[in-house]
């Protein structure tokens, strides 16, 4: 299994990259968080200097391709990566699915996929240079079918899904993992006012437990829970037409 001591996270001010932050934190580990939100960001910070970790923090927006790209370079420089977890992504839809603003549609691709591409970028050539490190993508079990919410988000999470499970092939070679993070619904700020059930709705801990085993033996996808994940496959197995009908549409 894989062990991680130089690990870049961004999203890291809530939610699932709270919680990594805070379970990988320990002595002779060094962090690299980024977050929009200042204050949230500094206390996840704090709480994991405190058990031990050596932490850069700044509020970085993930669109911002040369600042995010010098940040990581100036971690790397100091803390050699071996791994990255692009985590950061948003979910503002609206309830038509933003139809009659598609300024919406390309900000959440901006952030859900520019935003994976401007974290991988510019230390994918180092760790091809060291032919070591692991990439973690977090996607969604929604990036599997067209659901009748959130479908920029959905689609989104699709590219970012679909570009990381195709880089995996080309990156083994190269002695670098890839693993795509496929979540069902976990309780974060993101899901806090879903105007839709949840099922089988996971804490932030149990999500980052699973991630965190899912990186260590370079899984290639890490999808859970499992009741969510075998609903997507059977939508995703069925005809076109039986599943749009089971969604209404």
């Amino acid at each position: 299994m894989k062990r991680f001591s130089s690990i870049v996270i961004t999203g890291a001010s809530s939610g699932i990259g709270e919680a990594l932050a805070l379970d990988y934190a320990a002595p002779g580990v060094a962090l690299a968080l980024t977050g929009r939100n200042a204050e949230r960001l500094a206390s996840v910070a704090a709480a994991c200097r405190a058990k031990g970790a050596t932490v850069v923090a700044d509020t970085i927006d993930v669109v911002e391709r040369e600042r995010i790209a010098a940040w990581l370079t100036a971690f790397d420089d100091a803390h050699s990566v071996d791994l990255l977890i692009a985590n950061a992504g948003i979910s503002i839809d609206k309830d038509n699915s933003s139809l009659d603003d598609f300024s919406i549609i390309r900000q959440t691709f901006d952030v859900n996929f520019g935003g994976v591409l401007n974290t991988v970028e510019p230390l994918l050539p180092r760790l091809i240079a060291r032919r070591h490190g692991q990439i973690g993508i977090v996607t969604s079990l929604a990036s599997f079918i067209g659901l009748p919410y959130a479908a920029s988000y959905n689609a989104s999470k699709a590219a970012a899904r679909v570009w990381g499970e195709s880089i995996r092939y080309v990156l083994k070679k190269d002695g670098v993992g890839v693993s795509v993070i496929c979540p069902g619904f976990v309780a974060t700020p993101l899901t806090a006012n879903a105007p839709f059930p949840m099922p089988f709705l996971m804490t932030t801990p149990k999500a980052s437990a699973a991630i965190r085993r899912g990186l260590e033996r370079n899984h290639a996808r890490i999808a859970f829970p499992l009741g969510i994940k075998a609903a997507v496959w059977l939508g995703v197995t069925l005809p076109g037409r039986w599943s749009a009908r089971l969604l209404g549409a």
